[in-house]
């Protein structure tokens, strides 16, 4: 007996439940809000780090959980450089922490992957052993008896492999994807950084320009 068709059908469904799951979750609302970005990026603008800290904690986005957690992080002592060691050791602790449950999920495709093509492989070792086991039992071999059995259980190892494939497809994709959003996220955090420090800096920076250059 071949694996009930009910097998392939469920793993088919959960496939596709978790395409539609992941792609719902790694979306760039859920990333890097523009409208967040653009309020950080002005309180930070204005060394308002502890407003950023406040909007950041209300949001639950990637971004703004991620500033919220590093932007504490930020040493006001260092004019020079805010402590940005610290914020980004912190953003990087969040991200992987972040990452690990967002790459079960999108592993979750790789085990489809792997174990829809054995399903349906199953099914037709057991559906060949059935259909040679007809064959003998029958009076006078009918060579058309065996074919037709053959063809209905290579039909598994076919319907394992269209589920595979996409499932493998998905898997890089939304993999890339996230990898894309995390660095989005980071990229965001650094600009604001960036923005607090020149904020600060610019008296100092205007200083190294000569008299001539200065307008």
């Amino acid at each position: 007996e071949r694996p009930p068709p009910a097998a392939l059908a469920a793993c088919s469904l959960v496939m596709v439940a978790l395409v539609i799951y992941n792609f719902i979750q790694l979306s760039r609302s859920k990333f890097v809000p523009a409208d967040l970005q653009g309020q950080l990026m002005d309180f930070m603008s204005g060394c308002k780090v502890r407003s950023a800290i406040e909007v950041a904690s209300t949001s639950p986005s990637f971004l703004g959980r991620m500033l919220a957690t590093a932007l504490p992080k930020i040493d006001a002592t260092d004019p020079e450089t805010l402590g940005r060691e610290q914020v980004e050791d912190a953003m990087a602790d969040f991200t992987i922490r972040e990452n690990r449950s967002h790459m079960t999920m999108i592993g979750y495709l790789g085990v489809i992957a792997q174990i829809a093509p054995m399903m349906g492989l199953m099914g037709t070792v057991s559906g060949m052993i059935g259909a040679f086991n007809k064959l003998r039992n029958l009076a006078s071999p009918d060579a058309s008896v065996l074919a037709g059995n053959i063809s209905e259980a290579l039909i598994t190892t076919l319907s394992g492999l269209c589920i595979a494939i996409p499932a493998i497809i998905f898997f890089f994709v939304l993999r890339n994807r996230l990898n894309r959003l995390v660095a989005e996220s980071h990229e965001a955090a650094s600009d604001m950084v960036d923005a607090s420090l020149n904020t600060l800096n610019a008296d100092q920076q205007l200083a190294k320009v000569p008299e001539g250059l200065a307008s």
